[in-house]
């Protein structure tokens, strides 16, 4: 096929209108966040309140559903609508593609929300239209411009979104989603595993450059391979049968490989710089999490405190690292993290290590905290790359 026939998605960076829609990043970081303060704030709600939320659903399953589902998407999209442009050197999609993609986004969150009143089928229908749309939009540009290395990406996506779609046909048929939630959280950390890998070590060695240093991360190679398969392993134990001992013997391998992983990016070197040293201590959270797996496998922590490790720890530290690191670049800010993005930073530290040290030191009230850390990260993040977000770029000084 000529490239004068093949099927076209309308992109460019938008410069008439709200500089909103010039860039995927923007909207979907900045709902991704806002969505983040409301599913916590009516999760609250509903639990000292008893608001009602997600109709048959309940509002547990609607708080994991719109954490893993609704949240982390937005925020994955943001990222992968801005770095697959960057890698195929295609224009980023923008404009009225870009408003319709969000709308899809939206609309789900509408309707899992008011389940009740919409109904578990339509709730359902509308919620998963968003992500086979993204896949297709970012399968599309990565074949189109023959980035084959870049097809593992996709992987990740699709976990997740035969995640959700299982999580809705369990429900809906009466059976437990906990399965299809685990295995979803499985392909973000994955996701992390491999777009860390490739982003962390990259800007390490960039910033050691320019600061004059000698010693570098150690480049991609047979060992980082070789840790991913061990992880995609014991995560796809963990996700199946998260209660056998046995998934211990994987996951503490995998916690030891990570950790070996992550002294080879020598994050030690760039402590001065928090932008860049936020993005080793997010990916700290992948060991962590498997220790925590192998905690939970017998018993010293409940298997929610796990969950929560790799939620929290590794997903969301990681995507508000790599959301404040882009939103700077690409508005044409400093690449400087600010106090107040530094105590965003750790907010969300304190918010994934209160859930498992409240099982630990048996004190309930970290788990209140946990949410008003999170709360305070996002909050924060708000305040500080909102008006960022929604103006243009800035020029450069002459």
């Amino acid at each position: 096929m000529t490239e004068s026939k093949r099927p076209r998605i309308p992109r460019g960076l938008k410069q008439d209108g709200a500089a909103i829609w010039s860039y995927g990043f923007r909207p979907f970081f900045l709902g991704g966040a806002i969505w983040a303060l409301l599913t916590m704030a009516l999760w609250i709600a509903a639990l000292a309140q008893g608001l009602s939320l997600g109709g048959d659903l309940g509002a547990p399953l609607w708080h994991a559903h719109e954490m893993v589902f609704g949240f982390a998407p937005a925020v994955l999209a943001g990222f992968l609508l801005t770095a697959i442009p960057n890698w195929t050197g295609s224009l980023p999609v923008s404009g009225g593609p870009l408003i319709g993609l969000v709308m899809l986004w939206v609309v789900g969150r509408v309707a899992m929300t008011c389940a009740g009143i919409t109904g578990p089928w339509l709730a359902a229908g509308l919620d998963l239209l968003f992500l086979p749309v993204l896949l297709a939009i970012c399968g599309r540009e990565i074949l189109t411009g023959r980035k084959w290395n870049d097809l593992k990406v996709l992987a990740g996506v699709t976990a997740i979104m035969l995640g959700n779609f299982g999580f809705h046909i369990s429900v809906l048929a009466g059976g437990d989603p906990q399965l299809w939630l685990r295995a979803a959280v499985a392909g973000y950390v994955l996701l992390v595993l491999i777009i860390g890998g490739r982003i962390i070590p990259s800007f390490t060695r960039n910033w050691l450059n320019q600061h004059g240093a000698t010693r570098f991360p150690v480049a991609y190679n047979r060992f980082d391979m070789g840790v991913i398969a061990v992880s995609a392993l014991a995560l796809a134990f963990w996700a199946l049968r998260p209660e056998l001992r046995l998934i211990a013997v994987p996951a503490l391998l995998a916690a030891g490989l990570n950790t070996a992983r992550l002294i080879r990016w020598r994050g030690v070197l760039v402590r001065a710089e928090w932008l860049l040293l936020v993005l080793h201590l997010s990916y700290g959270f992948v060991p962590l999490g498997f220790l925590a797996i192998a905690l939970a496998a017998f018993g010293v922590i409940a298997p929610v405190s796990s969950l929560h490790v790799l939620t929290v720890g590794v997903i969301a530290t990681m995507m508000l690292a790599v959301m404040t690191r882009a939103t700077r670049g690409h508005t044409g800010r400093p690449l400087a993290a600010s106090r107040w993005t530094v105590a965003s930073y750790l907010c969300l530290f304190a918010a994934a290590l209160s859930r498992p040290l409240a099982d630990l030191v048996q004190a309930p009230v970290l788990i209140e905290a946990s949410g008003l850390f999170w709360m305070l990260g996002f909050g924060l993040f708000v305040v500080e790359y909102g008006p960022m977000l929604l103006r243009a770029r800035r020029k450069p000084m002459a």
